[in-house]
């Protein structure tokens, strides 16, 4: 019998913000942790409250049990989000981040009638589209090692350090394995804009893949594209903030004139 984690994630907020108007939930890719996000609010409007979220397993929450599964690892995050929506929120999510952002909002609008000001998506196919590429969750350590080499996404230095690979490891085969046994179940679209970013020399997600997100809104859909590869969050960082910046100074603006 398998039993699901007790889950205690970490809502982060870097710079709490009593006065912003929107909580903006940003979501790591595979591996990644809240630290991605650490710089963010120096970069966005005022009027946004950044709030990183910390997954199990990683940073703050190193100790608790990993999640191998999408859904159970939703159903956990959604109660223990409700409490910081009480104002205007958004999601932002960069690859399994996406994903994870994206079946929350499902999560949310089913179970709580609630649902974000504005769906923001990055490096990732369309939840509709199957992942074209075999699972490497389960491989064993060479091969998983040598996957991890070629997606680019984990620095030569960290892979040949055998002790940070030996923390590294076990989040990123249940982060993987989160994604690779995820089965798409067709719902209505979201009543709330998507925006949806990606890197122009991103081998793992075309422009197409991005561009069928709009199928799963009834609102706006913007793609935008920024020269990188899959990390171009990173790569690119400043041009994403730019753009993510005005966005939510646009959105900000529109809830501020609201009676």
């Amino acid at each position: 019998m398998t039993t699901t984690p007790t889950f205690n994630f970490c809502v982060t907020c870097p710079k709490p913000n009593t006065q912003a108007s929107l909580r903006l939930f940003c979501f790591p890719y595979a591996g990644g942790s809240s630290l991605v996000f650490r710089t963010w609010l120096n970069s966005l409007p005022t009027t946004v409250e950044v709030c990183p979220i910390e997954l199990p397993g990683r940073g703050m929450q190193m100790r608790t049990a990993l999640f191998s599964q999408l859904e159970p690892l939703i159903s956990a995050i959604a109660p223990v989000l409700i409490p910081y929506l009480d104002k205007p929120f958004a999601f932002f999510g960069h690859s399994m981040g996406a994903l994870v952002s994206f079946e929350l909002a499902r999560l949310l609008r089913k179970q709580y009638s609630l649902s974000p000001v504005h769906l923001f998506v990055s490096g990732r196919h369309a939840p509709q589209i199957p992942d074209p590429n075999p699972p490497i969750h389960a491989l064993g350590e060479p091969a998983f090692k040598e996957e991890l080499r070629r997606l680019n996404g984990t620095p030569e230095a960290v892979l040949e350090n055998a002790e940070l690979m030996q923390l590294l490891v076990p989040i990123l085969r249940a982060d993987f394995a989160v994604l690779e046994t995820y089965l798409y179940t067709t719902e209505s679209p979201l009543n709330c804009p998507i925006t949806a970013f990606g890197g122009l020399q991103d081998h793992k997600v075309s422009y197409d893949e991005l561009q069928a997100w709009r199928e799963q809104t009834n609102a706006a859909f913007l793609l935008q594209m920024f020269p990188g590869n899959h990390f171009f969050l990173h790569s690119a960082q400043s041009l994403l903030l730019e753009s993510l910046s005005q966005e939510l100074w646009q959105i900000t603006n529109e809830i501020q004139l609201l009676p």
